[in-house]
C-alpha cells in the first residue's frame, strides 16, 4: 500500500500531491502521537485549574475577554464551527479537499495545538475512507488562517454540515456512518485548533506551485519546438553568455534549451538567415529563467509552511506555557502565491507571441495562419485569439490580493493576508496558461510539419511524435477545441515533461 507518514515535519510537497491527487493512505507516526497527548493533557490540566487562556476558557477574537465556564466549555467550540461555517462560492475540488485535511493533520500533528488524538485521528480515518466535505472556496480573509473554509471541513467531524462519500453527497452524519466512523464531540480547544490555521490556502499553494514547476518545463520544451519552427538562432543560449549574468533561472533555461534542441536541423546559428532573433525567442531564457526563480522562492515558502503549526494559542509541553501569537497569519503564503500567479502569467505571455510569430505571416516564411488554403480556411486564426483572451484575464488575475487589506471582529483583527484568494487566482491563471501553452504546441507542431525534410532536436523530436500521436496535422479546418483540450492536457498532466525527460534526463 502506497502510504505517507505524517510527524510534522517532514512533509514534502509530492506527498501533498500523492495524497490528494493519487489516494496515498495517511499514517500518523508514533513520536507524533506522543506528543499529540502531552500537548493535550496541558490543556487538560489548565481546565481543570481553571486558568484563564485564550482559546480554551474565552471567547474568540473580540471576545478574548470573555471568560467561559468549565460548563460551557464544549458548547464553546461546538458553537466555534457552526457559526464560522460561512463560507461561501464553488466547492473546492476534491483534490484541494484531501490537501486541506492532509495539512491540517499535519499541522495537528507537531503537538502544538492540544486536540486530543482520537479526535486527529478521525480526521485521517475521514482522509483514507474517502469522507471528503463540502468546502467552498469564498470566504477567508487568511487571518486569523482560514476560518470558513476549514470549518467546514470541522462540520461534517462533528456530524452537521456535507460530504462526498463513493461519489454520492451526504449529510456529514450520514457520510460518517457509511464510512464507519463515529462523530466528535469537540472538547476544550479542539474546535479552534482544527480551523486556526493556513491550510486552505497552502493546500491551493503546495498543488499549484507543483503544476507550476511543469509548466515552466512544459514552457522550455514547447519554446524549443517554436523555434525550430521558426527556424531560431541558438547562439543566444550559449553558455557564457548566461555566466556573464549568472542569474540561476536563467542559466537554466539555457541549458534546457541547448539539451532539447541538440541534434536538430532546423535551428540556425547567427547570420546564417538573419543576425538576430526576436525578444519572445532570444530572451527565452531571461524570460522563462526569470519565473523559475520565482517559482523556486514560492516553492520553498510552501515547504515551509505545511510543516508549521498556524493556530493560536500554541501550546508548548515542555515549558508547561500557552502562548497567544499570529501564526494563523497569512502573509508569507500570500505574497508567495501573488508571486507565483505573476510569474506563471508571464509564462503565457510570452507563449502568446511566439504564437503570433507563427501565425503571422507577416513575420515569418510559412502559410499564413497555418493553413494551406487561406481563406477558405482559417487555420489557427482563433486559436491565437483564445490564447490572447486568456493571456489578457491573467492580467486582471495577476494583480496582488495581498495588498488589500480589510478590518474584521470589530478592529481586533485589524491586518488580514487574503492569502487563501491570492491562492485562488494562481490556480487560475495556472489553468489559463497550461492552455495557451496548449495551443502553442499545437501551433509549433504545426509548423514544423511545413518544413518538409527536416531532423528535430532530441527532445523537440519526443515532443512531436507525442502531440502527433494524439492530432493529426490540420489540412482542413475542424472543430478545434477538442485539439486544444488534448494537447493542454498532455501539458498539465505531466506527460509532455515525463516523455522528454525520459530522453533526455531531468529538465531543470
Amino acid at each position: 500500500m502506497n502510504k505517507v507518514v505524517i510527524d510534522g515535519h517532514h512533509l514534502t510537497i509530492q506527498d501533498v500531491v500523492n495524497v490528494a491527487r493519487n489516494g496515498y493512505y495517511v499514517e500518523l507516526s508514533d513520536d507524533a502521537k506522543l506528543r499529540v497527548e502531552k500537548a493535550r493533557a496541558l490543556v487538560d490540566k489548565f481546565v481543570q485549574d481553571e486558568r484563564v487562556e485564550y482559546g480554551i476558557t474565552t471567547g474568540f477574537g473580540k471576545f478574548a475577554e470573555v471568560v467561559i465556564s468549565k460548563e460551557d466549555a464544549k458548547r464553546l467550540q461546538r458553537n466555534l464551527i457552526v457559526s464560522h461555517a460561512c463560507a461561501v462560492g464553488d466547492e473546492f475540488d476534491t483534490e484541494i479537499v484531501r490537501a486541506i485535511m492532509l495539512l491540517r493533520a499535519n499541522a495537528l500533528s507537531k503537538g502544538h495545538s492540544g486536540v486530543r488524538l482520537s479526535t486527529l485521528q478521525t480526521l485521517i480515518d475521514m482522509l483514507n475512507k474517502g469522507v471528503h466535505p463540502v468546502i467552498y472556496e469564498k470566504g477567508s480573509l487568511g487571518a486569523s488562517g482560514d476560518l470558513a473554509p476549514l470549518s467546514h471541513m470541522v462540520l461534517v467531524m462533528i456530524g452537521e454540515g456535507e460530504a462526498y462519500y463513493q461519489g454520492e453527497r451526504l449529510s456529514g452524519e450520514e457520510a460518517l456512518k457509511r464510512a464507519g466512523l463515529e462523530k466528535v464531540e469537540l472538547v476544550e480547544k479542539e474546535g479552534l485548533a482544527l480551523i486556526n490555521g493556513t491550510q486552505v490556502m497552502t493546500a491551493i499553494g503546495a498543488l499549484a506551485v507543483y503544476d507550476a514547476i511543469n509548466l515552466a518545463k512544459a514552457s522550455d520544451i514547447i519554446a524549443s519546438m517554436t523555434v525550430e519552427a521558426l527556424r531560431g538562432i541558438t547562439d543566444a543560449y550559449y553558455h557564457r553568455v548566461h555566466e556573464v549574468r549568472p542569474q540561476i533561472g536563467q542559466l537554466k533555461c539555457s541549458r534546457n534549451l541547448l539539451r532539447i534542441l541538440e541534434g536538430s536541423s532546423l535551428t540556425t546559428r547567427q547570420g546564417e538567415l538573419r543576425v538576430q532573433d526576436a525578444y519572445t525567442l532570444r530572451c527565452i531564457p531571461q524570460i522563462h529563467g526569470a519565473s523559475k526563480d520565482a517559482i523556486e522562492y514560492v516553492k520553498r515558502v510552501i515547504e515551509i509552511e505545511i510543516n508549521s503549526a498556524t493556530d493560536n494559542p500554541l501550546i508548548f509541553e515542555d515549558e508547561m506555557r500557552v502562548i497567544s501569537g499570529g501564526n494563523f497569519h497569512g502573509q508569507p503564503v500570500a505574497l508567495a502565491m501573488d508571486f507565483l500567479g505573476i510569474a506563471v502569467s508571464e509564462l503565457a505571455n510570452v507563449s502568446e507571441r511566439r504564437i503570433e510569430r507563427l501565425v503571422n505571416y507577416q513575420l515569418n516564411d510559412l502559410p499564413a495562419f497555418l493553413t494551406k488554403k487561406g481563406g477558405l480556411n482559417s487555420g489557427f486564426m482563433i486559436a491565437q485569439y483564445s490564447a490572447a483572451s486568456l493571456v489578457s484575464e491573467n492580467k486582471v488575475l495577476a494583480h496582488p490580493a495581498s495588498v488589500d487589506s480589510i478590518p474584521s471582529s470589530a478592529n481586533q483583527e485589524d491586518h488580514v493576508s487574503m492569502g487563501t484568494t491570492a491562492a485562488r487566482k494562481a490556480r487560475s491563471i495556472i489553468y489559463n496558461v497550461s492552455r495557451v501553452l496548449g495551443i502553442e504546441y499545437l501551433a509549433a507542431a504545426q509548423a514544423i510539419d511545413f518544413r518538409g525534410d527536416f531532423k528535430l532536436g532530441r527532445g523537440t523530436e519526443v515532443a512531436y511524435k507525442l502531440i502527433r500521436k494524439e492530432i493529426e496535422h490540420l489540412d482542413e479546418d475542424r472543430v478545434m477545441y477538442i485539439d486544444i483540450n488534448k494537447a493542454s492536457r498532455l501539458v498539465d498532466s505531466g506527460t509532455l515533461v515525463k516523455e522528454v525527460e525520459d530522453k533526455i534526463g531531468e529538465i531543470e
